[in-house]
């Protein structure tokens, strides 16, 4: 098992006996995991009993869990742990990112062919495999980001931006919004922006994404297979 080198470019608190590393991180984090938790809830007890609503479901669920692993076992306890430990946010990261990808073919099925729709899902699950067999053989998060920058600036962009432009679906302009928001927050990781040491480029990054989440869910929430127009809930 890798070992956890000590940094010292980060913050550290204590409570108690206990010690946190990198606690806005980690706050950021469950904030986003709370919020995630409590769309997929909203979108269960909706009563849309879409297909599309199902998957964009099973994404804020994920996401939930893996914000929730990458607080408490990426950040905040890693000094404690394995490196392997950062796993598991990763993997469940690439299955939510997977559900949002589905939500987004099956959302499609308003414009596209069965035929093609089942193409997009085999390609779905072939690239799921790819992205996470070459995260596990090299154990590094480039693999992580990029799976979640194509399947988001790619997959998602590609086919919502294709729906609103046939349909003008508010289901579609909510994701749209969300994902250029997610794209923000993507630069902020990339390039390191670091407003305050206390809340470094990954915190930012992470409120940006609580951010987008909320516009994923305005979507999610209206999406609807029965006809092109919007479904409001």
């Amino acid at each position: 098992m890798r070992p956890i080198l000590e940094r010292t470019d980060i913050n550290t608190i204590f409570l108690w006996d206990y010690r946190i590393d990198e606690p806005i991180v980690t706050i950021t984090d469950l904030v986003v995991s709370l919020l995630c938790f409590w769309f997929a809830y909203r979108l269960h007890t909706s009563g849309n009993k879409s297909r599309g609503t199902w998957y964009f479901k099973l994404y804020f669920l994920l996401m939930g869990v893996a914000t929730l692993f990458g607080g408490v076992f990426g950040h905040a306890f890693l000094y404690a742990l394995s490196w392997e430990w950062k796993l598991p946010g990763w993997i469940v990261s690439m299955f939510s990112i997977m559900m949002i990808e589905r939500g987004a073919i099956e959302h499609t099925r308003l414009v596209f062919k069965p035929q093609i729709i089942k193409v997009l899902s085999i390609v779905n699950i072939l690239e799921l495999l790819t992205f996470m067999s070459l995260t596990f053989y090299f154990m590094d998060f480039f693999f992580v980001e990029f799976h979640s920058g194509y399947g988001l600036m790619f997959v998602v962009l590609g086919l919502e931006s294709f729906l609103y432009f046939k349909t003008k679906n508010a289901a579609s302009k909510n994701i749209l919004i969300g994902i250029g928001i997610a794209a923000v927050a993507a630069l902020f990781f990339m390039n390191q922006w670091i407003i305050h040491p206390w809340f470094n480029h990954i915190s930012a990054s992470h409120t940006l994404m609580a951010v987008a989440a909320f516009f994923f869910y305005e979507g999610a929430k209206r999406v609807s297979q029965a006809s092109g127009k919007d479904q409001a809930l």
